[in-house]
């Protein structure tokens, strides 16, 4: 399997990080695990308020990038800052399983966009692309009904199935279950977010997994700029 990003988007210079773990164990939930979200959740409460996430350039570059595609991302808003502004409205973090809640929190610490994706649902013989939706396409969010989406929409697709509409998000189809034993993990990052912010959310996914189900690392943090073949 290759994950390619089309020309057509790499003019917007998006990039990836890219992570695979194996042999986990999300059918538990480690006590520690959530004590540890919940005290980041309840520090970064009280360093940060509204104010602070309209002008951070994690959250204003993929606002931009979503003005510049004619999508408002007042009502369309990036996975990344749909998560912090329930945060710092005083709502809890949902407890969805393990590894979705570990996505969360490194998504909410780096301000970066994160899908976690059950390997297994993925066809290992066909190619993963970013690339612009096809007018009516269909999508099916987690927690939602079928989506037709619009053509200036983004994408991860293995053709007809819609991954993720990025950097908003995840299909029904692919999503993390307490039965996931394999997974991959996509950070998104943009023009001027640094290479080093997103690997490093890449690996501390991978570090936390580990440290709490178990697990095996089978690929490293890495950025993708057009494309890389996964043999695994």
């Amino acid at each position: 399997m290759k994950i390619i990003i089309e020309p057509q988007l790499q003019k917007f210079k998006i990039f990836l990080g890219i992570g695979v773990v194996n042999d986990i164990r999300n059918q538990y939930y480690p006590g520690e695990l959530w004590n540890s979200i919940n005290n980041f959740i309840q520090d970064f409460r009280k360093k940060y308020n509204l104010d602070f996430i309209k002008d951070h350039p994690h959250i204003r570059k993929f606002r931009d990038f979503y003005w510049r595609l004619g999508i408002d991302p007042t009502k369309q808003r990036p996975a990344h800052e749909a998560l912090v502004r329930r945060i710092l409205h005083g709502q809890n973090l949902p407890k969805i399983n393990p590894i979705v809640d570990i996505g969360n929190l490194i998504s909410i610490k780096y301000l970066l966009p994160i899908g976690i994706y059950d390997f297994d649902k993925l066809d290992k013989s066909k190619d993963l692309v970013l690339r612009f939706a096809n007018e009516g396409e269909e999508f099916y969010p987690i927690g939602s009904g079928k989506k037709k989406l619009s053509s200036n929409q983004v994408v991860l697709a293995q053709n007809n199935l819609i991954v993720h509409v990025f950097p908003y998000r995840d299909s029904e189809i692919t999503k993390v279950t307490e039965n996931t034993k394999n997974i991959l993990i996509i950070v998104g990052g943009i023009e001027l977010i640094e290479e080093k912010q997103v690997l490093n959310a890449v690996k501390e996914i991978e570090e936390m997994i580990i440290k709490y189900l178990g697990g095996e690392v089978r690929l490293n943090p890495v950025v993708i700029r057009n494309e890389i073949e996964l043999n695994l």
